[in-house]
């Protein structure tokens, strides 16, 4: 097991734990894990969390509530859906009042 697996695994278990219908970001995961520069490696975990659908990767956007890592998922839109499927409203790829729905890891 690599280091980045390792870390990955911490970035799932937080991710796991954002609550239904919440958002969270890379870099709050980051913070959180006590790598506060490592935002784009969380970009990546959860890019590589694809094959494991306990990992809700579509609930972390970017620090200004984008949709960054839509282009990850298959089909046209399913991040958008799934975020819409909760309850998130979404316009030209933001989320609408972001600061309401943002959880923070603790």
């Amino acid at each position: 097991m690599s280091k980045n697996d390792n870390f990955f695994d911490k970035v799932y278990e937080v991710a796991r734990n954002i609550p239904y219908g919440r958002v969270t970001t890379y870099g709050a995961i980051a913070k959180y894990l006590g790598a506060a520069t490592s935002a784009r490696m969380v970009g990546w975990a959860m890019n590589a969390s694809h094959y494991d659908d306990s990992v809700p990767a579509h609930r972390v956007v970017n620090r200004m509530g984008m949709l960054t890592g839509k282009h990850h998922f298959d089909g046209t839109n399913l991040m958008q859906q799934l975020l819409e499927n909760e309850g998130i409203t979404i316009k030209d790829s933001k989320i609408n009042n972001f600061d309401s729905v943002f959880w923070e890891p603790s």
